[in-house]
């Protein structure tokens, strides 16, 4: 068996620490690829090469070289760069008792609403300022404990103790950021980004956790920060793709890190849009593919959809199958759903299960009890928009869409090397 490589792991801490943001993510990844080589494709571009293309919080990335040719299948690694978290609303100034000044927020995805109680918080994502030349974008990062989310004191909640906490989105998750008379959001925002007040036309803002990523426990055992769903995955593709540009195999190597899979992947820059299709299409057309080339290389072509799993936890081993536990650093989750939650069928598993055991790496299955709902992944999006088997697959976590999440130390270099694997066969 592969030996466990924790390495992989502490070399993604600053990486976590980078992105904020889905914005953020893939500038941290642009420049991933920037060192390795990759370069900006210019419009239709087809060429030999090591490519990529962004569009808002999306990353294509693809290496063609000079075997490759029409009818030459695919081998895509897809995940996502979004996570769950709270968006800051466009006109957030609230009053509230006793001086507090306080922004109003909008839960996006599936959030652990308690998860974000009582944490220092910072502000990320992406402001639209009037240009000279038009609109421009520009991020916009505040690393300082601005705003804070206090629980209700034990004292004041009587049900708390036998109904437990119960929160909700519009009354109780508005964070504290001062008090007493300040400047309005919009007139912060503007000092942010170095523009009049006036000129911000729009923002895709977003609160976020400021504890670093980490390695804890007894023996650097777990890997924990936000955002494990599903930026490790991002990370891992980036680092995997880098891996075989040098010696791609008879498949063309490909990475497709989508937004707002959170919330449906119903976007221009999600799943279920053209995005990743055009993006082939264009890729084909400059090495002069056919349609029956295209059909050809489509038959022979995999997709492994890399997203976290739910690792069984420990206080709470009934949520899960009996008969399917899943470990943290037990090794990389095939993720297989009858409903097609997840697009894993039978043929996709063997070429999953096949990848594991030419990378010597261990491998895991988990499918969910049968009388609890599923999640999904960008798994079934992508197989309806290509056409092509498609392969769900991730690292085991606890607290998937806590605002801190737990991922174990190990799993990365072995997903890694899976994803190597599964890009250059």
């Amino acid at each position: 068996m592969l030996p466990a490589d924790p390495g992989i792991a502490s070399a993604l801490l600053d990486l976590f620490d980078a992105s904020p943001s889905p914005y953020h993510a893939v500038t941290t990844m642009r420049q991933m690829l920037e060192a390795a080589g990759f370069a900006d494709a210019p419009p239709g571009s087809g060429p030999v090469g090591r490519w990529y293309r962004i569009d808002g919080g999306s990353l294509v990335a693809w290496v063609v070289s000079a075997e490759h040719h029409g009818a030459s299948p695919l081998r895509l690694v897809g995940a996502h760069t979004d996570s769950p978290n709270l968006r800051i609303k466009p006109q957030p100034d609230r009053s509230g008792p006793g001086g507090a000044r306080q922004l109003g927020v909008e839960v996006y995805g599936g959030v652990l609403l308690n998860s974000w109680l009582d944490r220092d918080l910072g502000l990320a994502g992406r402001v639209v300022v009037e240009g000279s030349d038009g609109p421009e974008e520009r991020l916009m990062r505040d690393q300082r404990a601005l705003l804070r989310i206090p629980q209700l004191a034990i004292h004041l909640d009587g049900d708390i103790r036998q109904h437990g906490l119960n929160l909700n989105p519009q009354r109780h998750l508005s964070p504290v950021w001062g008090l007493g008379e300040g400047p309005s959001f919009a007139e912060y925002l503007a000092q942010q980004v170095g523009v009049a007040t006036d000129a911000i036309l729009a923002f895709d803002l977003m609160a976020y956790d400021l504890t670093p990523a980490a390695l804890t426990g007894l023996g650097d055992d777990f890997l924990c920060t936000a955002r494990i769903d599903n930026l490790l995955s991002c990370f891992l593709a980036v680092r995997a793709l880098v891996a075989v540009a040098d010696a791609p195999g008879a498949a063309i190597p490909m990475i497709s890190l989508f937004d707002h899979e959170e919330v449906g992947s119903v976007s221009t820059t999600g799943a279920a849009s053209p995005l990743l299709r055009h993006q082939i299409e264009l890729l084909q057309s400059g090495l002069g593919t056919t349609v029956a080339d295209a059909a050809t290389a489509r038959a022979a072509s995999l997709v492994l959809s890399a997203d976290g799993a739910h690792a069984t936890h420990p206080n709470y081993a009934d949520r899960h199958e009996p008969e399917h536990q899943v470990s943290l650093n037990g090794g990389p989750v095939l993720k297989i759903n009858a409903n097609q939650r997840y697009a894993t069928d039978a043929r996709s598993a063997a070429a999953f299960v096949a990848a594991c055991r030419a990378a010597d790496v261990p491998f895991q299955r988990f499918v969910n009890r049968t009388d609890l709902s599923c999640g999904s992944t960008i798994g079934p999006a992508t197989a309806g928009e290509l056409g092509i088997a498609v392969v769900d697959a991730g690292c085991p976590q606890y607290a998937m869409h806590s605002a801190r999440e737990t991922a174990g130390a190990h799993d990365p270099g072995w997903f890694q090397a899976v994803l190597e694997q599964v890009l250059r066969t």
